[in-house]
This record gives structure tokens, C-alpha cells and sequence, in this order.
């Protein structure tokens, strides 16, 4: 059943769940949800985390959005006294003043990944 509201970008490993979600509200506006990990899993938790947002600009230049859109990030990470690591590298993209509320916690990832990344971002009215 299609929801002309909702649009989804399937995850290409697992088609049953989205790597995008899109809502669009009846009188404009509406939210984005995205999540990514690094493509490169050889790469330290720096490199996965830039890599990870690379994928997320992806997903936003898409959706006619940019990073300053996002009002709600969500990390996890495998180590958190990774964190210095991550938030230089979380820096060095995310312009000052336009940071959005931001959490990061510590879980367990399949092999290889070091760090996700859950945004949402709001679209214009």
C-alpha cells in the first residue's frame, strides 16, 4: 500500500527495513530519518565517521536538505573513549552554530563497524 506522505529508500542489504525515511506533513514541512556507517571498515573510527557522513550528505543532497537541517543525531559507537576521535571528526563537517542535540552511546556492531549514525533532519515548511 503506497503512502503518498511517506517516502522510503530501501537499505540495499535488507530490503525490509530503510536506510532513508521520509514523512512529509499535510501542510508542508516534515522530518527526514537516516542512518549510516562507514563504508571503509578499514578505516579508525575518524575515517568510518567521515566516511558515515559522507553518506548522510548523500541522503540529504537528495532530499534537497543540508547538514543544517539536522536537529538530532544519535552516535553509537563500539568504544567510547573514542569519543575525542569522533567529535574532531564530527567538527570538521558539522559548521558551528548549527549542531544539532546529539547522543552517543557505546554498543555492540558487527564486525568491522566503529560508529553509526541515526539523523533527523527537518525540512522546510
Amino acid at each position: 500500500m503506497a503512502n503518498p506522505d511517506l517516502h522510503r529508500i530501501p537499505n540495499a542489504k535488507l530490503p525490509s527495513k530503510s536506510a532513508v525515511s521520509i514523512y512529509r506533513l499535510p501542510g508542508g514541512g516534515g522530518f527526514l530519518w537516516a542512518v549510516a556507517t562507514g563504508p571503509d571498515k578499514s578505516l579508525d573510527i575518524a575515517g568510518q565517521t567521515l566516511g558515515a557522513l559522507n553518506v548522510l550528505d548523500g541522503f540529504l543532497k537528495e532530499a534537497g536538505l543540508d547538514r543544517t537541517r539536522i536537529v538530532k543525531a544519535e552516535i553509537v559507537v563500539t568504544d567510547h573513549d573514542r569519543k575525542p576521535e569522533f567529535d574532531a571528526a564530527w567538527a570538521s563537517w558539522m559548521p558551528d552554530g548549527q549542531g544539532p542535540v546529539r547522543s552517543f552511546v557505546q554498543s555492540v556492531m558487527p564486525e568491522g563497524d566503529l560508529v553509526e549514525i541515526i539523523i533527523t533532519a527537518a525540512l522546510p515548511a
